[in-house]
Parts: structure tokens; sequence; C-alpha cells
């Protein structure tokens, strides 16, 4: 059980698990996208619903590679640094006002000895000003980190740098969440209430994960399962 402090870290993906922000960057995506035609941007969608939790950046560069050439070629839209500044602008009012997971706090002052960690695909500063302003960031004792560094290079530094206290529990709703905690050797729950992974049960299954529908799930008596 979590609240019992089995874990020294706890480790949590940003969007869908933290803040009820999924649908709002997908549509970011197909917003920025959509000078470059339909299509583009039906494709982007499809690609960053596919991959979630790798950064916008990564996504940008292969639509711009790989989508481009092939749905809108001939088409003429913004470049690289025109659709990230899109993007951005897109979703920094949606981080403002969307949700945040019931249960947050209460899962803080339930873990008083374990070290809080963001690790996100989202933009590391966008991330470190939406929280202070929201002011989220006191329960991120352990840092509040994004892109365009990679998840893996983040807990890789930090578990090198000490920041990251094993044993340690990665909270996350992607199939690269997941193995970005394989990989650095973290356990894994998947947080499926916000998730856009298209079948997260077949996936928990596969995978023989525990799973939560929330944050708040961790609270109860049993914790995750």
């Amino acid at each position: 059980m979590i609240a019992h402090g089995h874990y020294a870290t706890l480790v949590f993906d940003c969007d869908g698990v933290v803040l009820d922000s999924n649908r709002l960057k997908t549509e970011a995506f197909r917003r920025a996208a959509l000078p470059w035609g339909e299509a583009a941007a039906d494709a982007l969608v499809a690609y960053h619903i596919a991959h979630g939790g790798v950064s916008r950046y990564v996504k940008f560069r292969h639509f711009l590679d790989a989508l481009v050439p092939e749905h809108a070629p001939g088409g003429c839209g913004p470049g690289l640094e025109g659709l990230l500044d899109a993007y951005a602008g897109a979703v920094r009012d949606g981080l403002m006002t969307c949700g945040v997971a019931p249960g947050l706090a209460e899962l803080r002052a339930a873990t008083p000895g374990v070290r809080w960690l963001i690790v996100s695909g989202g933009d590391q500063a966008e991330l470190r000003e939406v929280f202070a302003a929201r002011g989220l960031d006191r329960h991120f004792d352990g840092g509040i980190f994004g892109s365009p560094d990679t998840k893996a290079a983040i807990l890789a530094r930090e578990l090198a740098a000490g920041n990251i206290r094993r044993p340690a529990l990665f909270l996350g709703d992607s199939r690269l969440d997941f193995e970005a905690a394989a990989g650095a050797g973290l356990d894994f729950t998947f947080v499926s209430g916000w998730s856009e992974v298209a079948d997260w049960r077949g996936f928990v299954a596969e995978h023989r994960l525990a799973c939560v529908a929330g944050l708040s799930d961790l609270l109860g008596g049993a914790g995750p399962a």
C-alpha cells in the first residue's frame, strides 16, 4: 500500500495522470497541423496518440519528415518552429484550467516521507511554469522534468544523481511510460482513467500490470491491483 510508505520515490507522468490534459493536447496537435491540410493533421493526431509520452519535438519532426510528404505533397504550412509555437499557444491556456487528479493532495499528505517527481513528455519549462502558477509544484519535492530530454534519459540521470531513491514506482498512462519505467528498473502502475491507449485493458493484461483508474484509488486499503 503506497500510503504506508513502501516506496521511497513516486514518479508521475503529467498528462493523463496528474492533469486531465490528454484531449486538449491532442486537439492542439490537430490545430497546429491544420495549415498543412486535414489529411496531414489527422495523420499527426493518429501518430501522437500511438506514441503517447513522446515529446512534441519528436512528433513535429516526424510530421514534417514523414507525414507531410505522404499526406500533403506540394502543400504549404509552417515549419518546425511555427508548429511548436502554434502548439504551445493552443496548450498553454488549457493547462492552466484543466482538471487536476482527484486525490492528489490527499496522496501527498499520506506519503510524507516519499519523494515525488514529475517525468513527462511535455516541455519542461512549460510544465514548471504551469505547476508553479497552479500551486502544484509544492507536491513535487524531487523536481519537475520534461522534454526535450526523453523520459528514459531523465530517469537514468535522476537515478544516477540519487534523486530517485529505490524502491520507486512510476505512475503512467502510456506504453512509453511503461517502457521507460521497465528500462530504469522501476515498478509501474498504469493509470487508466484519462489514458488515450486504445486497448489499455489488453495492454495491462498482456504485461500483467498493476492498474488504477486514478490517483485517488491509491488511497484505499488495498493499493494498486
